[in-house]
Parts: C-alpha cells; sequence; structure tokens
C-alpha cells in the first residue's frame, strides 16, 4: 500500500484547519479536487478517515492514528531531502552575512540553524565585522546582509530595521563582588579584576573606542577570542566581564548589573546591502537574480525570527551577604532598572508583515 505525500499533506492541513476548504486552500488547490482526493485517500486506506459535518471535519480513529504516522513521515522525508540535498553544489554564490562579535555569539548562528536546514540549497558566508566595514560593503553591494549597532550607522545610506536590544552589562559569579549592587559606572567596573576579549576584537574596540581619555586603566586576568569563552571564565570566578545582555542565558548562576554609561545602551539593527547596478544591456530581471532575492528575503526573516525569540534577560544580583547592598553608583542614588470556519465542508459542497530604525 503506497501513499501519495502531497495526500498526506492535504489531509493533515484538513485536520489542522478542521476544514477541507482551509486545507484545499493552504496546498492551493480548488475544493472539488481536494474533496477528492480526501475519497481516493479514504478508498486506498479502506477506512473513514474523517467525520464530515456541516460544521467542518474532524478525525476518525482511523484518522487521528494517520495523522500522527503522517508527520512522522513528511518530517523523516524533509530530512532526507535536506540530507541529500546537501551534497548538490549550489548554482548561485554563497549569500554574504556581516555581524559584530555580539550577534555573532548566539543570534547569528541560531538565524543560519534554521535558514540553512530549510534551504539546502544555499550557502552563506558568515564573517566577524565591525560596524564602520559593514556599512561600507553594503553601500557597495559587496555583502547580502549586515547586523549594526545604532549609534555607528548613517542613515539613508541602507535601508535598516530594528531588530532588538544589545545594551552592555557586568557580570560576575553569583555571591562575588557584584552581590547587593545592581548598577556601576565603567570605572567602578575597571577597580576588579576582569575577563576580556582580545584586543582586535569588534566588541573590544568598540568599548575601548567609547572610553574617556582619563578613563581607569583595566586589569585583564586573561583575554579570550570568543564571548563564550569569556563567561565560562567569569563562571569560574576568574573576574567580572563587560558583555552584551543577550550572551546571558537566563539559567547560568551569575550576578547581572546595569553598566551605567550613555554608551552602554545599544541596539542591533539589520541592513541590506545595496545590489550591484545591472548590467547596461540588461532589461528585465533575471531568474537568478530574482532567486538571490528571495533567498536573502528569506534569511533577513530567520534573522528577524532569532532576534525575537532571544529572551530579554533581566538584571539580577544576590543580597549582600553582608549587609552593604547600598554601594551603587549614580547621582540620584536609584538603583538600576530591568529593564472557526462556519462553512458546510462535506464532499464536493464548498460553504463559502521591520520598522524604521531611530533617530539619535
Amino acid at each position: 500500500m503506497r501513499y501519495d505525500l502531497d495526500d498526506l499533506r492535504l489531509f493533515l492541513h484538513t485536520v489542522t484547519e478542521g476544514s477541507i476548504t482551509a486545507g484545499a486552500r493552504r496546498m492551493r488547490l480548488s475544493l472539488p479536487s481536494a474533496s477528492a482526493r480526501m475519497r481516493a485517500l479514504e478508498r486506498h486506506a479502506g477506512v473513514e478517515l474523517l467525520v464530515r459535518g456541516r460544521r467542518g471535519v474532524r478525525p476518525t480513529p482511523a484518522g487521528s492514528t494517520l495523522v500522527r504516522y503522517a508527520r512522522e513521515v513528511l518530517d523523516r522525508t524533509a530530512e532526507l531531502e535536506s540530507a541529500v540535498a546537501g551534497y548538490v553544489r549550489p548554482s548561485t554564490a554563497p549569500l554574504t552575512l556581516l555581524a559584530g562579535g555580539s550577534a555573532m555569539h548566539r543570534l547569528v548562528p541560531r538565524a543560519l540553524a534554521s535558514f540553512l536546514r530549510e534551504h539546502p540549497d544555499v550557502d552563506v558566508t558568515a564573517s566577524e565585522s565591525r560596524t564602520p566595514h559593514t556599512m561600507r560593503r553594503l553601500a557597495e553591494g559587496g555583502v547580502d546582509l549586515g547586523i549594526v549597532l545604532d549609534d555607528e550607522v548613517r542613515e539613508g545610506a541602507v535601508p535598516l530595521e530594528i531588530l532588538g536590544d544589545d545594551s552592555l552589562v557586568v557580570i560576575g559569579r553569583r555571591g562575588g563582588p557584584l552581590a547587593g549592587r545592581s548598577a556601576l559606572t565603567n570605572d567602578e567596573v575597571a577597580e576588579h579584576p576582569l575577563v576580556g576579549l582580545n584586543p582586535e576584537s569588534s566588541l573590544r574596540r568598540w568599548i575601548e573606542a567609547h572610553l574617556e581619555p582619563h578613563a581607569v586603566a583595566p586589569r585583564y586576568r586573561t583575554t579570550v577570542a570568543g564571548l563564550g569563552a569569556v563567561v565560562s571564565l567569569v563562571l569560574a570566578g576568574v573576574g567580572l566581564a563587560v558583555v552584551p545582555r543577550r550572551t546571558v542565558g537566563s539559567d547560568l548562576p551569575l550576578d547581572i548589573c546595569e553598566l551605567r554609561e550613555p554608551w552602554a545602551r545599544r541596539t542591533h539593527l539589520l541592513a541590506r546591502g545595496i545590489s550591484a547596478p545591472p548590467h547596461a544591456n540588461a532589461g528585465t530581471p533575471t531568474r537568478a537574480s530574482t532567486s538571490v532575492s528571495t533567498t536573502v528575503d528569506a534569511l533577513a526573516d530567520h534573522i528577524r525570527r532569532a532576534a525575537h525569540a532571544e529572551p530579554e534577560p533581566s538584571f539580577r544580583h544576590t543580597e549582600d551577604p553582608h549587609g552593604s547592598g547600598g554601594h551603587d553608583s549614580g547621582t540620584d542614588g536609584t538603583e538600576g532598572t530591568e529593564g472557526t470556519e462556519g462553512t458546510d465542508d462535506r464532499d464536493g459542497s464548498d460553504g463559502g508583515g521591520g520598522g524604521a530604525a531611530r533617530k539619535r
């Protein structure tokens, strides 16, 4: 006994929507065609799969069994297609994505994981880059997408949209030097042993570019190449660290304090590159150029979803065991803030989208 995969998809859509009409719409079929396929599926199975009524349809016990196995079959089929397609060399050049170190830590990997699973015939080259360099490459048309920081962009150069907060915070092992504190200035942070990124990292260079000339020089116990290593060393009690808030998982035993500096508040923006100018003799867009634009749109959508899926960690700190929790800096003495279908679905009858970047 063989089942047609499209029939199984139609059946699942119909059960999910509770309507043959809606199932047909999702499969882009006419209602008579969808109804005929459902009857053929039941003849093939030798048993009724749907209970039809004036208010829609629902699966019979046999239909519920088919739903369970059909989902598994279709999921495995998608995995098979993706695995085999991974060996096919793409006919187009890889998409290019530039982002700073903060975005490369969690946001970009999450977006790429889902995008590459859904698009096995498309490759992506993702590289770390500071915002000024990324903006130049985007304006030149040499890059498809970029994730940049709001205070380093020039509005109007390329299309921009807000992705989410990327503010910097101070982290320390729970119960350590940050116990009882809710906010620190950068000079106060520099009084403690620190864990930092290597000097050539985009985040380290960004922070140093915003420091005052006479800022307290920090003492780095060690510097490492990635934010994951920084967080691991902080967890081990090596020192404090200044990191993007979204770097910190909500389940980690860390104290998190506000970094009380104007430059610590940052926003990630999604920027799209300017397409290279068409050839002088070019007419309408080619199928290849249209395909690339579609995949760029798809990658941008996965980046948006990854950004919105990330939780917004709140500031948290343990109580100072010595009761000296009132040492937060600031002129005002306040602590930092945390941040149905009513149609007849019996056989043969049819009863019936980024915001703009913020101005600075």
